[in-house]
């Protein structure tokens, strides 16, 4: 499988990887533009505009987006994160190019009908609720704004809903005019795809647009904090955020592997010692979310009210433990783990474009899968301990709790117990 990339002179940038024996293709276009890149008033404009392209264009009205894919038996959908917008298409080979019309329409093209404005507020709003009522979601929109107070990085994706319920049409267009740039725009597929006719569709379709600078962005900067809600629920819910390393630090992969020991799966520390061996939780994880400028090491569980001191004591502990006794073995499985996980997505033409697009947003190229995996290889015991002794003592921590979580330590405790 070889991977082809093709930059316009406008700096719409064109990546494939053909995969043989695929009858399908995934295809899309990831937008370099999301929640971070948002000033304070426009707080949740990517994600309405990514609502938005699928209400209208030009040409075809919301039905007719929608029946273009799923008429040949295709996938359409699209996201919203904190560094990226993404519209994407699931389709046979076949239909590969009306896919790219598709996704290029909405994407260029959308007519932002103030009617279909307020349906989509209307939805947009009932997902902001439905999300404030889910607490292992709205836990970390707060961990977030612990860790990056004041900061576009710390702001809910979705929007708070007095901002999302006073924005129209001219917001959006402002938005896309300022974000949606050929200089900030991907086109990924993987599968069974030709890339030269990728480039020649690409030429046609982006090839006019003119090039121009993306406004700056804010730098993020990791500060820390305690968000604690107090309400009844069945289970008290716990995160805990530390400073980690950006996507393009070499330190990544290192936060990696230490978030597979600690909390990647059934055989990690924090499962064995806080669930199979004391019974503190159902759910307990360790993962290292990156972004262009930080990263943050997030640590979850939910647990009982009561439970929640001793949940949180036995977690500060079991890091410092790693710290000093971590194993071969034990790093050997988190490697292991990685590899495979990399390797079984990269069976998926949907994962892959998705590589492609994000190796392309983080270094401008996309590195062999051997790459990498040497990377990982090359992370040692010590590397991991010494990254370990990090987390325990001395990074940056934010915390986020909400249920009955009246009883359970601040966040300075918890800090005097890891300097201890």
């Amino acid at each position: 499988m070889t991977v082809k990339l093709h930059s316009l002179p406008n700096g719409f940038r064109v990546v494939s990887e053909l995969m043989p024996g695929l009858q399908s293709a995934s295809i899309g276009i990831w937008v370099l533009a999301g929640g971070r890149h948002e000033r304070l008033e426009q707080n949740g404009i990517a994600h309405f505009l990514e609502h938005m392209a699928f209400k209208g264009t030009e040409t075809r009205s919301a039905l007719q987006i929608a029946e273009a894919i799923e008429d040949v038996g295709g996938y359409l959908n699209a996201y919203t994160s904190r560094e990226v917008t993404a519209y994407y298409a699931r389709v046979l080979q076949d239909d590969v190019p009306l896919a790219l019309d598709v996704l290029s329409d909405i994407v260029l093209n959308p007519i932002f009908d103030p009617r279909e404005i307020e349906v989509e507020r209307g939805v947009i709003l009932q997902e902001i609720g439905q999300a404030l009522d889910t607490p292992d979601d709205v836990i970390f929109d707060w961990l977030q704004e612990q860790a990056y107070p004041g900061q576009a990085l710390g702001r809910t994706i979705l929007g708070q809903t007095e901002r999302v319920s006073s924005f129209g049409r001219e917001d959006l267009s402002r938005f896309v005019a300022e974000r949606y740039g050929p200089g900030q725009m991907i086109l990924a597929a993987a599968g069974a795809v030709d890339h030269d006719a990728l480039v020649k569709a690409a030429e046609r379709i982006f090839g006019h647009l003119p090039a121009h600078d993306s406004a700056a962005y804010e730098i993020a900067k990791f500060r820390g904090g305690e968000h604690r809600q107090i309400k009844d629920l069945e289970q008290a819910h716990f995160a805990l955020g530390l400073e980690s390393p950006d996507y393009s630090s070499d330190d990544i992969h290192k936060a990696q592997i230490y978030a597979g020991v600690m909390g990647g799966g059934m055989s990690s520390r924090l499962f064995q010692e806080v669930r199979e061996k004391r019974g503190l939780c159902y759910t307990i994880f360790a993962q290292a979310g990156a972004y262009a400028d930080t990263g943050m090491m997030t640590l979850y569980a939910g647990t009982s009210g009561d439970q929640l001191e001793e949940l949180s004591t036995v977690t500060l502990d079991e890091m410092k433990r790693a710290a000093e006794d971590m194993t071969e073995e034990e790093v050997a499985r988190a490697r292991v783990q990685m590899k495979a996980g990399m390797l079984m997505g990269l069976e998926s033409p949907s994962n892959r474009a998705e590589r492609l697009a994000r190796m392309i947003q983080i270094w401008g190229r996309v590195p062999g899968v051997e790459e990498i995996v040497q990377k990982i290889d090359a992370v040692t015991l010590g590397d991991v301990k010494g990254f370990a002794e990090t987390m325990a003592v001395s990074a940056p921590a934010a915390l986020a709790l909400y249920g009955p979580v009246s009883q359970a330590p601040t966040l300075e405790a918890m800090q005097e117990r890891r300097a201890a």
